[in-house]
Order: structure tokens, then sequence, then C-alpha cells
């Protein structure tokens, strides 16, 4: 089901531990979670890793192309791994983050997302501003019509963790 006025609302802390439906797994496409956020999935969702290490190896995860994972068991959280580098040794591309925004969009409903909980995509590990990131996903994620929780990179300052901050332009 579809809300109307959907909020955006800017979180600190672990992500993992969100209430949302749907929780965003930054990725890369050659199969390694092994630092940040992508490795606490792992360690939490085992049975998510074999599975993207499995679509890895037969190189179905791309740039620009997030994709949904469901749990056998329909108490646990459904996770978008969402790729956000080439690979893990490489730096994040903006491109790559709003063609997977664009991808998200057009797919969001397909999928039945009910809420999600989205990290910073790019900006720990990947090497990207939250400058620059941030406002584009408040603004991406606001059009998906559901709850969202952005969660704001570690290190951000608490003005950079308001909706001030993140509805202006860069």
């Amino acid at each position: 089901m579809r809300h109307l006025n959907a909020a955006v609302t800017i979180r600190s802390g672990d992500l993992l531990r969100s209430p949302a439906q749907t929780l965003v797994n930054t990725v890369n496409c050659v199969g390694v979670m092994g630092k940040g956020l992508a490795l606490g999935f792992k360690q939490a969702y085992p049975a998510m890793f074999e599975d993207y290490a499995r679509r890895c190896a037969s190189r179905e995860v791309r740039p620009g192309q997030p994709y949904l994972w469901r749990p056998a068991h329909a108490d646990q959280h459904w996770i978008l791994n969402f790729p956000t580098k080439r690979h893990w040794r490489s730096r994040s591309r903006l491109s790559d983050i709003v063609s997977g925004l664009d991808w998200l969009e057009a797919h969001c409903e397909e999928w039945r997302i009910e809420s999600l909980a989205v990290p910073a995509l790019g900006c720990q590990n990947g090497g990207l501003r939250w400058a620059e990131v941030g406002p584009l996903l408040y603004e991406r994620l606001g059009r998906l019509g559901i709850p969202v929780e952005l969660y704001a990179p570690l290190g951000a300052s608490p003005e950079e963790s308001t909706e001030e901050f993140l509805r202006r332009r860069i």
C-alpha cells in the first residue's frame, strides 16, 4: 500500500536495527562484503550473502541495478542489495547511485516494498561526499511514496543530519 504523504526521516545509528520492512545494503559487484555496513549484513544474514556471492559469480550484480532478496522466514527483513561500487577497491560513482535510484523507483511497487531504511549510499567506504549524495537521496527517496528512514553517515555533523541541509541544492 502506498502512502500519499510519506516522509523521509533522517536517522543516525545502526540501520540493521531499523523497524523498516526492507533494509538497503551497499554492495560491490565482485562478491565481497568485508567492511562497513556490508560486513554487518553478511554476519546478520548469511543466506543473503550466499545468494549475493552466487549472483556475483554469475555476473548478475551490476551497477545501477539493485535487487531485492527476500528471506525464507517471513519475520526477517527484506534486503535490497544496492551496488555502490563496481569492485570493493574502487571508489563509488555518483552516476551509479543515480541509475540505481532510477531502478529502485521503477521497481519499488512491483517488489511490494512498504518501507525502507537507506544508508548514505557511496559515502563511507565509497568516498562520495554526503553534501552531494544526501540531498539527492532525500529528493529521490521522497518520490517513492513510502516511509523511508535515511541514515546519515558516521561523522556527519548535526547540521548535516537535518532536513534543511538535505533540501538544499548543491
